[in-house]
């Protein structure tokens, strides 16, 4: 049973949220502020967090920035609606996704699941496989990617991403197909989900030694991992 924790102070939502995602079969546990949510989130093993912006004692923001120092656990925002700002700052500093208030149980429900397969491996990929892509290692067991024989920190979105474009190595990739594969959900207009991880990972990944870029980007198609 996957394990979720809500952060949110609107107790009315919380507890309609608990009986929704209980009868879905998951299993959650309830913060009502910044402080208490930060403290659940670094001292318990979750599969995804759902962290509202506007939060007692520690923002949502706060919250997101104090976890990834240490937990790359996978975290879904609650933003108001039309508050454009808020999304981008929180895809930059780590979230995996956003869903703007009020929601569609539906659409809340469908983006949990995709967030959560996605940060589980197939039993098949568990094994010791190892990828090697030029000077990137990349354990899907593991959940881990070296490169230059240094350990990569990136969230299970930002793993997923890399993974994908790893495997079409020189093909143009749409951004309609990674979108669905790898956020599971379908590209929207003036959607810069997919821009924002991409540009985080970029940021992560260190320059290669011939001093070529890793991607490039075909204005209103796609990209395309250059091998």
């Amino acid at each position: 049973m996957s394990q979720i924790l809500l952060i949110d102070d609107d107790l009315g939502l919380s507890e309609l949220l608990a009986q929704l995602l209980e009868l879905e079969g998951f299993e959650l546990t309830l913060a009502h502020d910044g402080q208490e949510g930060l403290k659940l989130a670094l001292e318990k093993q979750f599969d995804l967090i759902l962290l509202d912006v506007m939060l007692p004692k520690l923002n949502g923001f706060e919250v997101l920035k104090a976890l990834r120092v240490s937990k790359q656990t996978p975290v879904l925002m609650l933003t108001a609606r039309g508050d454009e700002i808020d999304r981008v700052v929180g895809l930059e500093i780590g979230a995996d996704d956003y869903l703007p208030k009020p929601f569609n149980d539906r659409e809340l429900v469908a983006r949990i699941k995709a967030i959560i397969r996605r940060s589980n491996i197939l039993p098949e990929e568990k094994a010791t496989t190892v990828y090697e892509y030029g000077d990137i290692q990349l354990d899907p067991g593991r959940q881990e990617v070296f490169c230059q024989d240094q350990l990569l920190i990136l969230t299970g979105t930002e793993f997923g991403l890399l993974f994908e474009m790893l495997q079409n190595g020189g093909e143009l990739i749409s951004k309609e197909m990674l979108s669905e594969k790898v956020l599971g959900k379908k590209l929207m207009p003036f959607d810069r989900s997919l821009d924002m991880h991409l540009s985080n990972l970029r940021k992560k990944l260190p320059e290669r030694t011939d001093g070529r870029p890793r991607v490039k980007t075909i204005r209103g198609k796609g990209y395309i991992w250059l091998p």
